[in-house]
């Protein structure tokens, strides 16, 4: 295993980074810990949209862990800058995580960052994860708590979902070792659901019922925006969610059985683990 010493994590605080930051740090790297607002030790403030903060933080880093922040959808714009610092500051390796699909259209913005990090001269992987179990516990809360109903405009399509720890054991892996450098993998859990599934296995776990409710992109998009998400990005989920219903998400992949030897967690191990958020 090719051991690095000081690794950039972007996004340390979301459910990906803060768990990658704890199994690196566990295995005994320093992680310095991106935020937009860092606050605490071993935390580093970087605003990818000024572009404070990026070269400081990858002065003498040997790794880093790249995504764009939620809420953006010029991924390319805000990437862009902080692989050719890395590449100015002599980063030797790079996992970038986008998202399942970025590769299908090569004018996107997501899979324009892809390209500059392989064009870099970094070693590099790039992860694209499909839809986050955790999404039902964090984006899709709202709806079970307040509607006892997962609300998604996704009809009866299937979703591989994958459990963000996963993510994070991926990643880590990944930027220990260079067995896979170069390569780019799609990451999805063991089985393909439909949100009905997904209902009946959520109120197992909760020990009340859930159902899933159908709703309009018009609705998805009104409480989109009234959660407070920019509308240009509002109208990106709703682009990758008519993609879900269109069947897009379905695929299941042997990538996390590949990378890190085991299985990926299933959806009624998740639901399980996460109980106490869907009693309420």
């Amino acid at each position: 295993m090719d051991l690095v010493k000081t690794i950039l994590v972007l996004g340390a605080s979301g459910t990906v980074g803060s768990e990658l930051s704890r199994l690196l740090e566990a295995a005994g790297h320093t992680t310095r810990r991106a935020t937009s607002r860092a606050s605490g030790p071993g935390q580093v403030h970087v605003n990818l949209v000024t572009g404070e903060g990026i070269a400081d933080a990858l002065m003498g880093a040997d790794a880093a862990f790249l995504m764009s922040p939620p809420g953006h959808v010029n991924q390319d714009e805000l990437l862009g800058p902080v692989i050719e610092q890395a590449r100015t500051h002599g980063v030797q390796k790079v996992v970038l995580m986008t998202a399942m699909g970025a590769d299908a259209d090569p004018s996107t913005p997501m899979r324009k960052a892809e390209l500059a990090l392989e064009a870099s001269g970094i070693s590099w992987n790039v992860i694209r994860p499909n839809w986050f179990m955790q999404n039902f516990n964090s984006y899709w809360l709202h709806g079970i708590t307040h509607a006892g109903a997962i609300q998604l405009p996704t009809g009866n399509a299937k979703g591989s979902f994958i459990d963000t720890r996963d993510i994070a054991v991926v990643a880590a892996d990944l930027l220990q070792r260079s067995e896979f450098d170069d390569r780019e993998f799609d990451l999805t859990g063991g089985d393909a659901l439909d949100h009905n599934a997904v209902a009946r296995i959520l109120s197992t776990a909760a020990g009340r019922p859930i159902r899933y409710e159908e709703i309009t992109p018009d609705a998805m998009r009104a409480g989109l925006l009234s959660a407070g998400l920019p509308a240009p990005y509002s109208e990106f989920m709703l682009i990758i969610l008519n993609y879900f219903k269109l069947g897009y998400a379905e695929r299941v992949t042997d990538a996390v059985q590949t990378i890190i030897g085991r299985a990926p967690r299933t959806f009624a191990a998740y639901a399980s683990e996460y109980r106490d958020a869907f009693v309420r």
